[in-house]
């Protein structure tokens, strides 16, 4: 089920470094000390997103790695994009 605005504005709240883009998009950028350390990063992001089966956009600019959520069936946002962000954030932490 689409959330709102509002809905996705309160959920990022709990969700750190993630942004809302254009009211049908999360963003969050994540930096690395070094190229491969972002790729490994990619690795067990896209494990996650099959498993899930909900992928996100993902850019590589050297040592910073952007990932992107929507959810196209819905046109907009859902609670699925919220429950990656956090699974992503949590890789991300064990990392570093």
């Amino acid at each position: 089920m689409k959330v709102s605005e509002d809905e996705a504005i309160s959920a990022l709240q709990d969700i750190a470094g993630w942004k809302l883009k254009d009211e049908k998009w999360i963003e969050c950028r994540f930096r690395f000390q070094e190229f491969m350390s972002g790729v490994q990063f990619v690795n067990k992001i896209a494990d996650v997103a099959e498993s899930m089966d909900h992928h996100p956009f993902i850019s590589i600019q050297y040592k910073v790695v952007t990932l992107s959520l929507t959810s196209w069936n819905e046109r907009g946002l859902t609670p699925l994009d919220f429950e990656a962000a956090m699974k992503y954030n949590e890789i991300y932490n064990d990392m570093n």
